[in-house]
């Protein structure tokens, strides 16, 4: 689809987060736009940091979620690479010439304001909070788009939630029909689970 339409995810990528973002994805191509992850390439000859370097420049907007910045559990570390990417993704904007001043963000906590003890540079921008709930992810990105985009006939979050959960009941019967066993369907790499739900929209 290009840059006008890329969005790029920096997020957790764990067994714990996809029940984030699955709907994450799934809303992000209800509103016709395409989702740019790490995840996408697998070329284990390609840096991560020179993969996520190219999809932010591809990406006139971006998804950043800060939830899991804080140890979950003692001796463990904070996760870092999240704030990392994100400040990749302002230096782009601030330095990388005309095209990319025009780069727009979307920054989720789980709880707000709960980023500022970590990372209080980005005091004062506007942080959306999902409380760690799925339908909440949808809610901030439908909201932000409408927001950003200024779209005007979006489907409220709610009927997008509903949607998703449509989509992923068809997939998992479908799957299951065609030899998949459940954590097949659950682990399922991400560019094949976008590549489904592109299908979907289509049919």
């Amino acid at each position: 689809m290009g840059y006008e339409k890329n969005v790029f995810i920096n997020c957790p990528f764990d067994n714990e987060y996809l029940p984030l973002l699955r709907p994450l994805l799934f809303t992000i191509l209800y509103h016709g736009f395409e989702p740019r992850i790490a995840t996408e390439n697998s070329d284990s000859g390609l840096p991560r940091i020179e993969k996520i370097k190219k999809l932010i420049s591809e990406s006139k907007f971006s998804i950043h979620d800060l939830s899991r910045i804080q140890s979950s559990k003692r001796n463990e570390f904070y996760r870092l690479n999240m704030p990392f990417e994100l400040g990749i993704d302002f230096g782009c904007r601030l330095y990388s010439g005309i095209e990319h001043s025009e780069k727009r963000f979307l920054i989720l906590e789980k709880e707000s304001f709960r980023y500022m003890k970590a990372f209080s540079d980005i005091n004062g921008l506007d942080i959306k909070s999902h409380k760690n709930e799925p339908l909440e992810v949808v809610r901030a990105a439908r909201n932000w788009f409408g927001e950003t985009v200024k779209f005007t006939s979006s489907k409220s979050a709610t009927v997008i939630w509903y949607d998703f959960i449509d989509f992923f009941a068809k997939l998992y019967d479908d799957k299951i029909i065609e030899g998949f066993i459940e954590d097949d369907i659950n682990f399922m790499p991400i560019p094949e689970l976008i590549e489904n739900m592109k299908i979907w929209f289509n049919n």
